[in-house]
């Protein structure tokens, strides 16, 4: 086990609850196991080291809170609470974008919305607040992250959604590439922290094709519009190569389906001809842009083309997905196991999924034992390390990527 991971100088500052929604149950249990293996080592280590182990709750078996949210038959509910949380540190974690669940209103079977998740979220907040040592809400797919401003007469729902968490006590929002994380200036006294799955993307796709060559000739960072050029400009600059962009080109005269359609793609950047190209965003949604882009890269002759994207929604379903793959116009698309994603995805030769469960288990371990982030998370410092030994052991190392 990496030291990264073991506080061998410290102990927890509560006893550690995760409060896992059946939203993101499967996430939540890698989690906790991963937490479960961390004090494994922790305490193999303390005790070498004849420390204190006097501790409540250190060295559990699991540490997912015991609790339900049922719903009365109006499609009311409530959260229930089955042990005590006196004095605990509680993870809230949820997964918005699960719309797999279903609940019965009136005899009538509905589909969990983001809304109907969000509201079981500030259930059990309130259920748990007055007595925990402090609330953490862990919300990988920031609740209503897309609509971070205003531009007309709108509602500002995700900062809303923010500050009335922390109205109720919560001590510190932690996410997962936010659609524009400047959204925290909505609760300047809140702890809220954004995390990137840059590392994570890069070893899922490393050890599945070890024919990627790191290099300038080889190899290209492209961002399909401008509001994912901070990611493209960090791991170009990571892995010391070049990148381009897309913007688009709308029709502002219309509005369909809330937004105004896009006209066509326009690229900036060098020639991707015969070039590995990775394309980088925070979210597929329907799809359209990211593979009208996919497209354009391949008409411009680019060679292998990945798509690497945070949350894979696919709102549209996968058959765009199936059919641009079978034309040529992709070799993978790469998203986090942070939301729900269809199980038929599973089954799709292009899809390739980076696992987040044990950096969010380190995040969660990290912050129950006060301890800085930055020196033993921080993704710059892994890609680095992966990038230096994949240009000087090559092959062999990357079969041994952790």
């Amino acid at each position: 086990m990496p030291n990264d991971y073991v506080f061998s100088d410290s102990l927890p500052v509560a006893p550690l609850k995760i409060a896992a929604l059946e939203s993101c149950r499967p996430l939540a249990q890698k989690v906790n196991d991963h937490i479960v293996n961390f004090r494994k080592n922790d305490t193999e280590e303390l005790l070498r080291r004849k420390a204190d182990l006097r501790y409540r709750g250190y060295d559990v078996s699991s540490y997912l809170l015991d609790f339900s949210c049922p719903r009365f038959g109006s499609g009311e509910a409530k959260a229930v609470v089955n042990e005590s949380v006196r004095g605990t540190d509680i993870f809230a974690m949820v997964d918005v974008t699960n719309y797999s669940m279903t609940y019965t209103l009136s005899g009538i079977t509905n589909h969990t919305s983001p809304d109907d998740h969000y509201q079981d979220l500030k259930r059990v907040i309130a259920a748990t607040v007055a007595t925990a040592h402090r609330v953490v809400v862990v919300m990988p797919f920031l609740y209503e992250g897309r609509q971070h401003k205003r531009s007309k007469r709108e509602s500002l729902d995700c900062a809303l959604a923010l500050q009335e968490l922390a109205d109720m006590g919560v001590s510190n929002i932690v996410t997962f590439d936010a659609h524009d994380p400047r959204v925290q200036n909505a609760i300047p006294l809140c702890g809220f922290d954004n995390f990137m799955p840059t590392y994570q993307f890069m070893k899922a796709l490393f050890q599945h094709d070890p024919s990627i060559q790191l290099n300038k000739d080889s190899l290209m960072i492209i961002s399909p519009d401008e509001g994912a050029m901070a990611r493209a400009v960090y791991l170009a600059n990571n892995l010391g190569v070049d990148m381009g962009m897309f913007y688009k080109r709308r029709d502002y005269s219309q509005v369909v389906d809330g937004r105004n359609p896009i006209v066509a793609h326009e690229f900036l950047g060098s020639s991707v001809d015969g070039k590995t190209v990775i394309i980088v965003d925070d979210m597929i949604s329907s799809g359209e842009s990211i593979l009208d882009t996919a497209r354009a890269l391949k008409d411009r002759k680019a060679g292998k083309i990945v798509l690497c994207c945070t949350f894979g929604l696919f709102t549209n379903g996968l058959e765009k997905f199936d059919e641009y793959y079978a034309r040529g116009y992709f070799d993978y698309i790469i998203t986090t196991n942070l939301n729900y994603r269809p199980a038929e995805l599973f089954t799709r030769p292009w899809y390739l999924e980076a696992d987040m469960s044990k950096f969010l288990a380190a995040i969660i371990n990290s912050f129950n034992h006060d301890a800085s982030l930055n020196a033993t998370l921080s993704p710059t410092a892994k890609i680095q390390k992966l990038v230096s030994r994949l240009q000087s052991d090559g092959y062999e190392y990357y079969q041994t990527i952790r």
